[in-house]
């Protein structure tokens, strides 16, 4: 019996060893089980969340770095062309804004590798010895711009035509439009020409003409010949006379318009009675603040009768300032010192400053520019970027009738410096980073 007794209970015990093991088999594979289902969701969580944190810092933007640091190296161009109409169009203002000092990307390209800018305002080849005043970068308050991106804005140009119309500000930014774009171009397939009151950039590459029409009144003046340019005569206008210079705006599909610079010589004006063919020819003198609404009025009548608003996109832009007193921005500054030493901009941007720029024209412009029903007018608002680049003029670094100043001339600062127009590269490239941002949307 004691054999069975032990017999059995051997067979107990190998049984319940077995059972035992076999439980410590289920424990262990049910730990195992646990264990790799909470690293998976350990693993889910971190991928989730990183997912969300990246995307938080794609959504952020900041004023100080530059953009290539915000948005992604690679993109194509219907995502630029995503973020130009929603961001800094639909949202921002783009006119509002500071400057910011960025040594990466500005400037936009080199005044030597341009081959079409003039010796007008090319101011580092005229001796210029600063070029800290092409390195600022326009950021608006509520957004980031895209990079500018030249080929992307010659897409949107392919087989249109986009022409600047006005004074020689707008030559200025002629000049800078074509000098951002020419690099991308193959070479042999772009060319410049000039005509009585044109100059014309084309490129067989795209189809495109970028031109500018020297029309400084929009109306016939007395200052549309080519040698009565210099500003030494008191203009004249025909305040309801455009056809002559319409007929060659008829065909773009992008115009760009200004008048400002020759309208503050005086208080009045002198508007002829009759034609500039007449033998004899009267005027009177009007003050300026009426004959610029009535001048912008008959530009606005000619745009509602001949311009067809399903081509062509039309903009106006605002005033470009000047720095004639430095006791504008300089509490120490002389009245009889102008822009000629100035190297930085007015960085105090928390209030506007006032250089001098006429307000009430400015006012006459915005009014008139929404008065229009059937062609609409983009108001381009430059004024006050603009009046915070004390340093960007030409001064003693721009050419006078072909000539560059001498070291006496240099001397007279009040008679010589040039504080109307802009070095390049420069705040005219600005302008056209705004503008471009319209054209691309408007495409």
């Amino acid at each position: 019996m004691f054999n069975q007794f032990s017999l059995m209970f051997t067979n107990q015990s190998n049984k319940m060893k077995q059972t035992g093991a076999a439980k410590r088999s289920s424990y262990l594979y049910v730990l195992y089980v646990v264990i790799i289902v909470l690293l998976l969701f350990l693993l889910g969580c971190y991928l989730y969340n990183e997912k969300q944190r990246i995307g938080q810092f794609q959504g952020f933007k900041t004023d100080n770095l530059p953009e290539e640091h915000i948005s992604p190296l690679q993109q194509s161009k219907e995502e630029k062309d995503k973020k130009i109409d929603l961001v800094a169009l639909k949202v921002c203002d783009v006119f509002t804004g500071k400057w910011v000092l960025d040594e990466v990307t500005h400037p936009l390209y080199k005044e030597d590798e341009c081959e079409f800018l003039s010796e007008w305002v090319a101011c580092t080849r005229n001796g210029r010895p600063d070029s800290k005043y092409q390195k600022w970068r326009w950021q608006p308050r509520d957004c980031s711009l895209p990079r500018f991106d030249a080929k992307l804005l010659l897409e949107k140009l392919r087989g249109k035509k986009l022409m600047f119309i006005g004074d020689s500000i707008h030559y200025n930014q002629w000049q800078s439009m074509v000098c951002m774009v020419q690099s991308t171009i193959s070479s042999g397939t772009k060319t410049l020409s000039h005509t009585a009151q044109m100059s014309i950039f084309n490129t067989e590459e795209y189809n495109t003409t970028i031109s500018f029409y020297w029309a400084p009144f929009l109306v016939e003046s007395n200052a549309d010949p080519p040698d009565k340019r210099d500003g030494k005569r008191e203009p004249i206008i025909m305040p309801r006379s455009i056809s002559k210079h319409g007929k060659n705006w008829k065909d773009a599909d992008f115009l760009v318009f200004n008048t400002y610079t020759w309208w503050t010589r005086h208080s009045k004006i002198k508007v002829l009675q009759g034609s500039f063919t007449n033998e004899t020819k009267e005027s009177n003198e009007v003050g300026i603040y009426i004959m610029y609404e009535e001048v912008l009025r008959t530009w606005t009548n000619w745009l509602e009768q001949n311009i067809d608003p399903n081509r062509t996109s039309v903009f106006f832009s605002s005033m470009s300032p000047t720095h004639v007193r430095s006791s504008d921005w300089d509490v120490n500054g002389r009245a009889t010192r102008k822009c000629e030493k100035e190297t930085e901009p007015i960085l105090n941007m928390s209030k506007p400053v006032d250089v001098g720029t006429n307000r009430r024209l400015r006012e006459i412009a915005v009014n008139v520019t929404k008065s229009t029903t059937k062609v609409h007018v983009t108001f381009l608002n430059v004024t006050t970027m603009s009046e915070f680049r004390k340093d960007a003029h030409t001064s003693f670094y721009g050419s006078r009738s072909g000539s560059l100043l001498t070291p006496g001339q240099k001397l007279d600062p009040r008679t010589f410096a040039d504080c109307y127009h802009w070095c390049l590269p420069g705040l005219p490239d600005t302008w056209n980073e705004l503008l471009s941002l319209y054209i691309i949307n408007k495409s």
